[in-house]
């Protein structure tokens, strides 16, 4: 990591599920001035998603340049309404490789765009892996998802809102009229990681790296999907077996059985180099968060998967703070209370002594991000529909 990629004088509040992050949201759009940039992977057409249609028209409304983009396989079911409406307030919608389908399945899951990121001129980004829809509320239900987000504000905005408006094709967008926006928040360090398939393919998992090759007290990682490639899991591995003291947090009550499985297959070596394994089990899991040490936390939208590490356009921010550290210890230790402990002698006997077929899993799902990565690339547009009021959909040059 290069010393200009960090910004310096920043401030980060952590919020917890859609209770914290949505009222943080629309507060903020209800705020802003000139410029509301937001990416999302999943919206629905629920309570949230109205909720932000109506905030995102309002924005485009009092003459705010307004720009959502979202993915075209996990925003799915928006219906013509929902587009319209938004486009005809005067908010730019543009939507990720839009899908392709056969018999009402959609077949472009790789290389999303899997970002969660919003900023507000330049005053405040948020930086998450919450989607816009109800199932990040607690009145949910028992299947509402336990995830996290950051709340950002100081010089990182500026940089955060440079890259959203570079990935939406915004040359065009003027500097901050207000000086005091980049000006001192706090005391944090950030860096702004993106991971993409071009100029930084491997930047999240070398950040991930770095920090737990350099720990010398404690690792605790909460993530939902986690299958780490080999240099990754290794590195867990031999920081626990340096003393350091490693902890991870997993789903126990996934949304998808496929993630629990191939989690497990790692659990056995894992314990045995003397990692602690938790398993969430009172809702499924979405967080993506972590410390190193007292004073290094991650927040962001990246797995620790073959989908996030080697093919999704990922977005996190690594705060070197002892305050902000403490506010994710803290959370991270309300998560562990309601977590079932994994012990060598409650694994089942064949991820004990792993037989052949196991074996065969488990190498062929270390491979698949690289197999993926070899695939020729079908070219990745961005369907736009556009701000002005009369203007048909059209696309864009395909993606790199």
């Amino acid at each position: 990591m290069k010393r200009p990629d960090w910004t310096h004088g920043n401030a980060a509040r952590l919020l917890e599920n859609g209770d914290a992050f949505f009222p943080g949201v629309f507060e903020s759009l209800a705020q802003a001035r000139h410029v509301a940039l937001l990416e999302t992977f999943i919206l629905e057409e629920d309570k949230v998603g109205t909720a932000l249609g109506d905030a995102l028209c309002a924005c485009a409304g009092r003459g705010v340049r307004t720009v959502l983009t979202i993915d075209g396989f996990g925003s799915p079911r928006l219906s013509g309404h929902f587009f319209d409406r938004l486009a005809e307030a005067g908010v730019q919608v543009r939507i990720f490789d839009p899908g392709l389908s056969l018999f009402g399945q959609q077949l472009n899951l790789l290389r999303r765009m899997h970002r969660k990121l919003v900023v507000v001129d330049d005053a405040v980004a948020f930086v998450g892996g919450i989607n816009f829809c109800a199932d990040q509320l607690l009145d949910f239900g028992e299947m509402a998802k336990q995830d996290y987000a950051v709340e950002l504000r100081g010089p990182i905005v500026a940089r955060i809102r440079a890259f959203m408006a570079r990935t939406a094709g915004m040359a065009d967008m003027p500097p901050s009229p207000d000086p005091a926006a980049n000006s001192t928040a706090g005391t944090a360090a950030v860096l702004f990681a993106a991971r993409d398939n071009k100029a930084s393919p491997d930047g999240i998992e070398k950040i991930y790296r770095q920090a737990i090759r350099t720990a010398r007290s404690r690792v605790c990682i909460a993530n939902a999907y986690f299958f780490p490639g080999y240099r990754l899991f290794r590195d867990l591995c031999r920081a626990a077996a340096r003393g350091v003291e490693v902890k991870l947090f997993l789903q126990g009550m996934p949304d998808m059985k496929s993630v629990r499985f191939a989690a497990r297959l790692l659990y056995g070596h894992l314990l045995r180099a003397g990692v602690q394994v938790h398993e969430y089990c009172t809702r499924p899991m979405h967080g993506k968060i972590a410390i190193v040490d007292d004073a290094w936390s991650t927040v962001g939208s990246s797995n620790l998967d073959p989908l996030s590490l080697a093919l999704n356009m990922e977005a996190n921010v690594v705060v070197v703070s002892r305050s902000f550290n403490a506010q994710v210890a803290a959370r991270l230790a309300t998560l562990a209370a309601h977590c079932e402990p994994v012990r060598p002698d409650t694994l089942p006997l064949w991820n004990r002594w792993p037989p052949l077929g196991s074996f065969i899993v488990f190498h062929v799902l270390r491979w698949v991000s690289r197999v993926g990565a070899w695939l020729p690339r079908r070219p990745q547009r961005v369907k736009v529909l556009s701000g002005s009021p009369g203007r048909h959909p059209h696309r864009t040059p395909p993606l790199k």
